[in-house]
């Protein structure tokens, strides 16, 4: 019978692991040109499969380095991070792109979807279930989005863009009045009137011609009266009969609405 030494077997089975652990890293995409990796990312993106996406996106930026091929891909890796979840990583995408490609043509696009990625965060996909506000969640993501939105209709007032991020500013500027009235509304619940008015002061300073203005006049009205400061009550309650006399006392209501941010 053949014997084999114990190095000798040692030295085989160390090869085989060796050969086992280059087979798996193998890349596949070795042979690819950049236009088919492009072309597998896009059909992975397109099928929903946005982390199988990003790496093939990754990929073609280096083999395609310079050209305008990898822009796309960057830009696209964006994309597919921020369908992916991946909120942070799009962000540091965007960041990079914007500063690598200033001169850009989808410099607006990039903007865009810098806004779109915190517009989405923690404002409430699902809120219309829970009958919760926008308003009443962390406001931070909020005015990262505003930000970008800003930057992308003061750059480029006629990008194609330009209009859905309009409007969700708008929707944006509502929820952040919205949250100051939220917390005047808990304040004043709670007969802490003095912060009621402040909070309510606050919504109406930096955000007019809302439709939380109603409320925020209501919230100092009524707390204003709690406080017995007659003159103050009632130049609140002038300002607030000359733009809502037919409108019921928020204060009063005791029925919570359906959302007032649902736009689309």
């Amino acid at each position: 019978m053949l014997r084999i030494s114990r190095p000798v077997l040692a030295a085989a089975f160390a090869a085989g692991l060796l050969a086992g652990c280059s087979s798996t890293k193998e890349d596949p995409t070795a042979n690819w040109s950049p236009d088919r990796i492009y072309t597998e990312a896009r059909d992975e993106a397109t099928a929903g499969a946005f982390d199988k996406a990003v790496p093939l996106f990754e990929k073609l930026e280096g083999r395609a380095a310079g050209t305008p091929l990898a822009q796309q891909a960057q830009i696209e890796k964006a994309y597919a991070q921020y369908k992916a979840g991946e909120k942070e990583q799009a962000h540091a995408t965007l960041d990079r792109f914007i500063r690598l490609h200033p001169t850009s043509p989808a410099i607006d696009y990039a903007l865009y979807l810098k806004g779109l990625v915190n517009f989405n965060d923690n404002l409430g996909m699902f809120a219309w279930l829970s009958r919760q506000d926008l308003s009443e969640r962390d406001q931070k993501a909020a005015k990262d989005s505003y930000e970008s939105f800003h930057e992308l209709t003061s750059r480029f007032p006629a990008s194609r863009y330009a209009p859905d991020a309009r409007q969700r500013m708008t929707y944006i500027v509502n929820s952040l009045a919205q949250y100051e009235v939220h917390v005047a509304r808990y304040y004043y619940n709670r007969g802490a009137y003095v912060a009621a008015i402040a909070r309510a002061q606050t919504a109406l300073a930096d955000y007019q011609g809302v439709p939380a203005s109603q409320e925020a006049l209501d919230i100092l009205v009524n707390s204003y009266d709690k406080l017995g400061m007659n003159d103050l009550r009632d130049d609140a309650k002038r300002v607030r009969e000359a733009n809502f006399a037919n409108a019921p006392d928020a204060t009063k209501t005791t029925q919570k609405k359906g959302p007032w941010w649902k736009l689309w």
